[in-house]
Parts: structure tokens; sequence; C-alpha cells
């Protein structure tokens, strides 16, 4: 593996100050895991950073974790591709964590569990329900861990060229399984606030040198809106004091968009191309004299509800992520969880203004990208950008692609520690610890954490290898919907409403969350059917589905994005069991709400998990 990559490096074509900034990022990450593992000692060490991890250092670990390669490189990629109607994921990915400051984040610190499935456990009395609540992180992680993989496949196919796309995705995948081995939970705290403020520097620090040079934000989306505007329409006006004709609007630096881009309208339209691609698929096989009226009839709608179905999926789906709602147990209390919450959402809020403009300016000045896909799509539009300032100021360019790389390096590797140690805090604490060998010891169950942690890495990597045709924040977005279907309800309800019984919540979790799995997996599936190579023959058997799609594009954007429906029926669905066998809720769930909702100055909470105390449970 190794070896391919230096072979490739050895061809030519790899450029110095990227690979530099590049092996920096990943040499100080691996220097701070090695660094941060000598004060790993316990277990609780290993699942919940001994409980002592302050605000700031906090706020800054989830907000490094939650910054993907989806919003580092996905949401400028999805800009460009789709237009406006992107804008959708930064503005969602931030108003989920309101939900989490207003109704979770403070009540599950106060429970005192290690992992989700302590929580589902201890609420319902129910061992039963921490097997089907584990089985869910592992599904949402391995979802979410796949465009993880694709960033790290696209940059260093990007650092160097030629190189195959599963060589970036095994040797990222490599390294931060290792970090996480050595030093679990309280290893990757101090990693993951480091990249935050490095994902920071690298999406800011190029973007100010690109407007300087070519123009600010407006000047690239006016050039949109002008050109699909008559001459002299807009971009002219009278001078108030002498009525001369003065320009209105500077066009930004443009080059020719190719036949695959978006047209200028259906760019900067808010609900254009992302939103109505399954219809403008069937339109696409329909004469000339049919086509426009189906638009016309089938457009618009269909837009409305993906894009509702996206918001309902993100904002919740971001309340339901397994391994942003584990951190939170690593605060000292629940006042610090609120805090935490507060600051994360300030954080996260700042970078997302940077990526959209990524995205506009790319549409400008690097059209080429509407050219290419997979890996060398519009994905990398991050990566490339910065590479244009080369023409009129050499070095430049390369040292800040280098920083943006550097960045993108920070932002899958610190979210693929996140996932990997909460599924391996699943599979270490829940399945072994708590299932299958409950009277282990603490340093059994630190030594099965290290075997997990190289299990999930390894399929983690596998499954990124066949994800390279579909966008990352595509993938995500399911992700998010899965969550939202799953852990959402299961949290909020089992937060708020004490009528909810094990019977309720288990039916709606798996109902919920597995139809929506099915449906995103058979989109998926049949995307991946139409890929080239060897991806495209493994799921040749899904290729018919694409017709299917085309006849009944209504049927396919609920497949594609199922929040709208799953999330409803599974809180439905809680309800009405719940309400059915009444008789089954816990008797002491007074007691339980109060430690959920009470202030932790009137001394009612306890830590559900109390290490070196047997067996499980209180």
């Amino acid at each position: 593996m190794f070896y391919s990559l230096f072979l490739a490096a050895a061809e030519g074509g790899v450029n110095p100050w990227i690979l530099a900034f590049s092996a920096i990022t990943v040499a100080v990450t691996i220097w701070m895991g090695f660094r941060s593992a000598k004060t790993s000692k316990t277990a609780s060490d290993f699942f919940v950073a001994g409980r002592s991890v302050s605000v700031g250092w906090n706020a800054s670990a989830i907000s490094g974790e939650y910054l993907s390669a989806a919003s580092f490189m996905g949401i400028a990629g999805m800009v460009m591709s789709s237009g406006y109607d992107a804008l959708w994921y930064p503005v969602c990915y931030a108003c989920g964590y309101l939900f989490l400051l207003l109704f979770i984040a403070g009540p599950l610190r106060r429970f005192g569990a290690y992992t989700i499935p302590d929580f589902a456990e201890g609420r319902f009395d129910s061992p039963l329900f921490r097997k089907i609540a584990v089985v869910f992180v592992l599904f949402i992680g391995f979802f979410y861990t796949m465009p993880q993989m694709k960033g790290a496949g696209v940059t260093l196919s990007y650092i160097f060229p030629g190189l195959p796309y599963w060589v970036g995705v095994a040797v990222v995948g490599a390294v931060i399984t290792l970090n996480v081995a050595l030093g679990g939970m309280k290893g990757i705290t101090l990693v993951q606030a480091f990249q935050y403020w490095a994902k920071m520097f690298a999406i800011s620090v190029p973007i100010f040198v690109l407007m300087a040079v070519y123009g600010h934000y407006g000047r690239h989306v006016a050039s949109n809106d002008v050109a699909q505007m008559p001459p002299g329409a807009l971009y002219q006006k009278v001078g108030a004091a002498t009525n001369a004709i003065v320009p209105f609007i500077t066009e930004a630096e443009r080059k020719t968009l190719p036949a695959k881009a978006p047209v200028d309208s259906e760019w900067i339209a808010p609900f254009g191309p992302l939103t109505t691609k399954a219809v403008k698929a069937t339109a696409a096989k329909m004469p000339e004299e049919e086509k426009k009226a189906y638009l016309e009839k089938n457009q618009k709608p269909f837009s409305l509800l993906y894009t509702y179905s996206l918001i309902i999926a993100i904002v919740c789906g971001t309340a339901g992520l397994p391994h942003i709602l584990v951190r939170f147990y690593t605060n000292p209390d629940g006042v610090a969880a609120k805090k935490t919450t507060m600051w994360v959402m300030i954080l996260i809020g700042v970078f997302y203004v940077f990526p959209p403009v990524f995205g506009a300016m790319g549409r400008n000045l690097l059209p080429e990208l509407y050219e290419g896909i997979g890996s060398k799509g519009t994905d990398k539009i991050v990566l490339e950008l910065p590479m244009i300032i080369s023409a009129k100021y050499g070095v430049v360019g390369s040292i800040l692609s280098g920083i943006t790389c550097a960045g993108a390096f920070a932002a899958f590797m610190s979210t693929f520690s996140g996932l990997l140690v909460s599924m391996t805090g699943a599979l270490a604490h829940d399945v072994y610890g708590r299932i299958l060998r409950p009277q282990s010891t603490a340093d059994e169950r630190m030594k099965m954490f290290k075997y997990c942690a190289v299990l999930i890495g390894g399929v983690a990597v596998i499954l990124g290898c066949f994800v390279e045709p579909l966008e990352i924040n595509f993938m995500v977005g399911q992700a998010f919907a899965i969550a939202a279907a799953s852990y959402f309800p299961l949290l909020f309800m089992s937060v708020w409403w004490r009528g909810l019984t094990m019977k309720g919540a288990a039916a709606g979790m798996l109902i919920g969350g597995c139809t929506a799995m099915i449906a995103i997996s058979l989109t998926s599936f049949s995307a991946l059917a139409l890929a080239p190579g060897k991806t495209g023959e493994l799921f040749s058997a899904f290729k018919g589905l694409n017709e299917f799609w085309l006849a009944n594009p209504l049927i396919r954007i609920l497949c594609e994005q199922p929040a709208i429906w799953a999330v409803p029926l599974a809180i439905i669905l809680m309800i009405i069991i719940s309400k059915a066998t009444a008789k089954d809720i816990p008797a002491d769930i007074r007691m339980k709400m109060l430690v959920l909702h009470a202030p932790e100055k009137l001394g009612l909470k306890q830590e559900y998990i109390q290490e070196h105390q047997g067996p499980p449970g209180h």
C-alpha cells in the first residue's frame, strides 16, 4: 500500500507544497494520538474520556468531529453542482444543534451512561433494547463512514495523480484506526479539538485570498444572475448626481460553462436541480413536445417534498447521531453539556459561511470540473480552486491548495475518529462487556476495545472502496435520515414522555429505522449499478430499478430521502403501542424522569455506569 503511494509520487505530478502540508497534518494527528494515548489508563478514559472534558475543549472537539468531509468538501461541491439548493445542508446542520441544546443534551448527560445503548437499557430496564440500540449504532456509523472514506480517496487521488482511489481510503483508514485503538475517547478528544481549528484556518485563509484576487462572493453570484438577463438590463444604472450610466453589477471573471453544468436559471433558484433530478430524468426520456408540459406539472411539487424531507432528516438526524451524542457523556454534568452545545452552534455556524463561497467561485472559475465524474468531479473544488492563483502569483496557489488539502485531511480524519470510537464502544462495552461477558474486568474491555477498533476500521475501509461514484453530501444526507428515523424518536420521546414503554419505543425505532434504511439502500444500489467497472458489475442486479424510478419519480424521491414519512411513522408507532402496553411502564419512571430533568444542585443525579462495580446497571 505504502509502496504504491510512493511509487505514484515518484512517477511525477506530485506538488511538493500540497504533499508537505498534508503530511504535516497526518504527522501531527499521529503524534497527538500517541501523546494522548499515554494519558488513557482506565476504561472510563477509553469510553467517556474520564467525564472530565471542559466546555471549551469539548465544543472544539465536537465541532471538529461534526465538520466532516461532507462539510469541508461536499457542501462546496454541491453548491457548485446544484446551486442554492445545497444551502439547505449547512443551514440545517447548524439548526440540528438547536434541537440538541433545547431538548436532549442536558438530560442525556444527567443520566450518566457510557453509550446510547446504555441509556436505552437503563431507561426501560431492558437488556433486549440494548441489543437493538447497538445494531443501529453500527448501521448509522457505517453509513456515515462511507462519505468520509470517499473524501479520503478523493483527496489522496488529488495529491498523488494516478493513485488508485482505494489506496487513499486504505491509508487514512489505517492511520485513524491506529489512533483510536491506542487512545480511545480521551486520546481523540485533543486531536479533534485541534482538527477543528485546523479546518477553520484551512477553509478561511484560501477563500479570503481568492476573493481578494478574483472578486467577492456577491460578484460571483451576480454573474449567474446577470447572465440570464438581456444585455444592459440590470447591470447598469443611472448615476443619481451626474445622470451618467455607471456599472451596477461588475461581473466576475467567468469561463464558459460546459454542457453538463446546470444553466444559470436553475443554479441560482432555491428549488432547482438538486431536488428535481428524478423528474428531470423522466423528462429526458420524453419527446420534446411532452417534456415541457411534464416538467411544468411535476417539477416543483417534488422539489418541495424532497427539500422538506431533507430538512427533517438533517435537523432531526443531528439530534440522533450516536457519535455526537456520546460526546456529551464526556462533560462533567448536564449544565456543561448545554454550554458545550451552545458553543458548538457558534463554532460550526462560523465555519459554514465559507464552503458556499468556494462553490459559487468554482462555478465561474473552474467549470471544467462539471465534466468529471466520481473523485474527479465537483467534490474536489475546495482542493482545486486555490491552484488557479498560481497563474498570477506562482507558488502561492500551491501553498493555498496545500492548506486546503491539510484541512480536508483533518475533516475526514476527525469525523472518522468519532464514528470509530462510537461503533467500537458499542461492540466493546455493550456487546462484549454487557451482553457476552458481563463479568469481564475493565482491563479486558479495554483490550477488546482495541481489537474491535481494528475490526470496525477494516470493515469501514472495505465499504468506502465501493462508494466512489456517489456524492459525499448525498451519502451524508442518507445517514442522517436513518438517524432521524431511529435514534431521534427514541431519545426525544424517552426524555420527554413518561408514558413511553419498551415495546412502543422498540417498535417505532425498528420499523422507522429499518424501512428508511431499506428505502435508501435501494436507491443507492440502483445508482451504483450504473457505475462503470467492477462496482457496476457488483450491483448489476439492481440495474432494473432505474427503469422503475423513471416511471415512478415520486416513489424514488420518497425512497431516496425518506425522513418525511419515516420519522412520523416511528413516533406514531411509539405512541400507539405504548398506549396499548401502558401496564409495562417502568415502576420507577418518576425517579428516572427526575434524574433526567432536575437540576444537578438537587443531588438527584446518579451515574448509570459506575466503573469497577460489578454487574451492569445501577
